[in-house]
């Protein structure tokens, strides 16, 4: 019995040093190389209805919920979303708006758990084509925070899906 105890013990002790290891803050990001000027990949993140037309998880629940605020194309144009468990609940808002190079958000969710994350989508010329960059930080509660060992395979799935579909509608 003691040693399943100091085994156990030894368990929670690692499971605290790695998660102050870890620590709370999270960036991510990735590109892709769009074969399109920064003026036609720039129309489709605009606006939230815009950036909805390739967002990934708009696909992750057939019933999302969406409710949209805000002038449409400028800072503060906004969508709140309720949806399945997969999606949850929160709000996105422009908060920073560079025609042809920049895009800023805000992320606050509600459900399945409270948190709130930025966004940017950073355009550069590369080549004849312009380079799309999405990044996202956060910071993650401890002891929440070790979900950041698994986070990078999901995001890079998410993300990488996303600029996928940016890239198919802004080289049509």
């Amino acid at each position: 019995m003691k040693k399943i105890l100091k085994i156990l013990l030894a368990i929670v002790v690692l499971l605290v040093i790695v998660m102050f290891a870890v620590g709370k803050k999270y960036h991510f990001e990735t590109s892709t190389v769009i074969n399109a000027p920064a003026e036609k990949v720039y129309q489709h993140m605009n606006s939230m209805k815009s950036f909805n037309e390739w967002n990934p998880w708009m696909n992750l629940d057939p019933n999302l919920k969406l409710d949209y605020s805000g002038t449409s194309g400028e800072v503060g144009d906004k969508y709140c979303w309720s949806g399945n468990d997969k999606v949850g609940k929160g709000c996105h808002e422009i908060t920073a708006l560079v025609p042809n190079q920049k895009q800023s958000t805000k992320m606050v969710f509600k459900e399945p758990f409270e948190s709130d994350a930025t966004s940017d989508l950073i355009l550069t010329p590369e080549g004849n084509g312009t380079k799309v960059t999405w990044t996202m930080d956060c910071e993650l509660d401890y002891p929440m925070n070790l979900m950041k060992l698994m986070m990078d395979s999901q995001m890079e799935k998410s993300y990488g899906s996303g600029l996928k579909s940016l890239k198919a509608i802004s080289e049509k």
